[in-house]
């Protein structure tokens, strides 16, 4: 996997991922959901499983959040906010999942999509990776994204927990800087606000 500019996706897997059980041609889902009440699998999210002891990898939460979304809408839509944040390990299971949807992109057409929240974005072409078969918001752009959109509570766990992460490359200075360099928006001034919340104790 690689960014557009041609550097390696620091998410990258080093090995082709373990294998993930949706319902589909081999099992249904009662037949997942019964052994997975036996032991044989273990639920990674909603309708995806895995072998016990597998290790879940950001590719295999999203492949089992791609489950989740309809195929009709799955290359229209953006993976992001706390639901990027999960997938990068960095923040709770989500409850509905975050959509981000480019602002060139009609977004009427997807409201009715049960159990997810879309959100009208302008999109650059470094804030977008691929992932286990699912788009995914770029680690920094979905730090910039907690940072303005989400509320404290739930942000600053998962803020920090981004910049522990060294292979997702967010540094705090760089998340400063683009949380800055943001248009106009009636969040930013609390967005800079959390960032000074995590600035103590972490390098600059």
């Amino acid at each position: 996997m690689v960014h557009p500019s041609g550097a390696p996706d620091p998410v990258a897997p080093d090995a082709l991922p373990a294998e993930l059980y949706s319902p589909g041609p081999l099992f249904s889902w009662p037949e997942l959901q019964a052994m997975a009440s036996d032991g044989v699998l273990t639920q990674l999210y909603q309708r995806g499983y895995l072998p016990p002891g597998t290790r879940s990898t950001p590719q295999l939460r999203a492949r089992a959040l791609s489950v989740m979304v309809p195929p009709p809408i799955r290359r229209r839509v953006v993976a992001g906010r706390m639901t990027a944040a999960w997938i990068y390990g960095c923040a709770p299971e989500p409850d509905r999942l975050a959509l981000l949807v480019d602002a060139n992109r009609r977004i009427s057409s997807l409201r009715s999509t049960r159990g997810c929240t879309f959100h009208e974005v302008r999109l650059g072409p470094f804030d977008v990776v691929s992932l286990g078969g699912l788009m995914v918001s770029s680690p920094l752009r979905t730090a910039v994204d907690i940072a303005l959109h989400v509320d404290a509570e739930r942000a600053l766990p998962a803020l920090g927990a981004l910049l522990d992460r060294t292979e997702l490359c967010v540094r705090l200075r760089l998340l400063r800087l683009a949380v800055d360099a943001t248009p106009r928006v009636p969040y930013k001034k609390a967005a800079l606000e959390k960032l000074d919340a995590l600035a103590g104790g972490l390098p600059p």
